[in-house]
């Protein structure tokens, strides 16, 4: 596949003049209207699905050491606004409502953020509310680098108790299941604290909500044995810390320690009880965690590079199999191809938009885009940028005519749609 016949077929940035199409369905496109071709080719690809995908067997571990949750799929990735930001809770000026933070299709919806987005229907479905897991590809304007990529993968789980539950049974089976936990190849260190800075909320009976944590801090305990026991014998180190999270108080981040360093791994808490109120559940107090499937998998399968998991090459699908880690070897690095552009830009210049022109252009070609210099014009006033594109191939050398044709197209792009000026 060359590169060149695939270019001049990439569509720019959605305008108001056209619609957007993703899954059979068209969205009316408007002034807001900001996802390009490459991000809509993305969602059609479910990685979470595909059983012997790096992604895919992740998930699949965590389904099972869940089993008793109900396992739920979002394949449409088009969510409203309303679901994504306002039933949240989303504060109006909140960042991540930001065009330069998200992809819209219109002014009305948007491809969601976080599988939250999905929360309130779910506890609103009496047929898997009390315990379930969600599975989903999510999508944010982001840098381009190894470790960033606009489209990942995020799971989400919460388990839901009666808030008139009975304290002894409750307690009775934690302690149990702390017990046995206790007996396994694993060393705790819980430095987090609930109190003023991190609260139980207001109306919830301590009580009850100690008992939520430490289910909490239980099952994610056992999560985390799952998928880092080592096999030398060395116990697992797991620390727990405060945390806040717009969805969840009081709130807490997992790690792990993994080559003598403090991984962060998961943000969990206990959910909001707005939420809960908004879903028709005010008599119901839970827990709830997320993590993204990418971080953990690139540690797990020793991935250097995130843009790996969206590979079509045999030889990469080829070294994985259902249900094992096994890390990545890399077929060959290719050579990079640097080149340098500078320019006057307007001062609603925002770099999440470059980005998008050169993973629209380049698509996964591009490794990294760093911005290497700024400059004010004394006299002028003017801003200038100096942006350094690394792109290379992870299946095959590039040759400078294909880069040059790239670059060059970005160039294009970046003039016409941003209003730069080239130096």
């Amino acid at each position: 596949m060359r590169l060149l016949n695939l270019a001049p077929l990439r569509r720019g940035l959605a305008t108001a003049a056209s619609n957007v199409q993703l899954n059979g369905r068209l969205y009316a496109a408007d002034s807001v209207t900001n996802v390009p071709a490459a991000i809509l080719e993305k969602a059609q690809r479910r990685l979470y699905k595909i059983p012997n995908h790096p992604i895919g067997i992740l998930s699949h571990r965590i389904a099972s050491h869940f089993a008793h949750f109900a396992n739920i799929d979002a394949p449409d990735p088009v969510v409203s606004v309303a679901k994504n930001f306002d039933e949240l809770g989303f504060e109006p000026d909140h960042p991540g409502r930001r065009v330069t933070d998200s992809y819209y299709l219109n002014k009305d919806t948007l491809l969601r953020t976080h599988t939250s987005a999905h929360e309130i229907e779910t506890f609103r479905n009496p047929a898997v509310r009390d315990a379930w897991l969600l599975t989903a590809d999510v999508y944010r304007r982001d840098e381009i680098d190894r470790s960033h990529y606009p489209v990942f993968h995020q799971m989400e789980g919460a388990r839901l108790f009666d808030a008139s539950a009975d304290l002894r049974a409750l307690e009775d089976r934690i302690e149990h299941d702390e017990h046995a936990l206790r007996l396994a190849n694993v060393r705790i260190h819980d430095e987090s604290r609930v109190g003023e800075v991190n609260p139980f909320q207001h109306g919830h009976d301590p009580a009850l909500g100690r008992l939520v944590v430490r289910d909490l801090k239980l099952a994610l305990n056992g999560l985390m044995l799952d998928l880092f026991a080592s096999d030398d014998g060395k116990p697992l180190e797991v620390r727990w810390i405060d945390s806040t999270f717009p969805f969840t108080s009081p709130s807490f981040e997992v790690e792990v320690l993994w080559n003598d360093e403090w991984l962060e791994v998961l943000g969990s808490g206990m959910i909001m009880q707005r939420t809960l109120d908004t879903a028709g559940v005010p008599d119901k107090v839970g827990w709830a965690f997320g993590l993204g499937l990418e971080r953990i998998a690139m540690v797990l399968f020793s991935i250097p590079d995130i843009r790996l998991f969206w590979s079509t090459d045999s030889r990469f699908l080829a070294q994985f199999s259902p249900g094992k880690f096994s890390p990545f070897k890399p077929y060959s690095r290719y050579p990079e191809c640097k080149r340098d552009t500078s320019f006057w830009h307007p001062p609603m210049f925002h770099e999440n938009d470059f980005c998008d022109i050169v993973r629209d252009v380049a698509g996964d070609l591009a490794e990294d885009v760093q911005l290497v210099d700024q400059f004010v014009h004394p006299k002028t006033q003017r801003s200038s940028a100096t942006y350094r594109i690394n792109y290379r191939s992870m299946d095959k050398s590039l040759t400078n005519e294909e880069v040059n044709e790239m670059h060059a197209q970005v160039i294009e792009r970046a003039t016409r749609q941003l209003g730069v000026e080239v130096r």
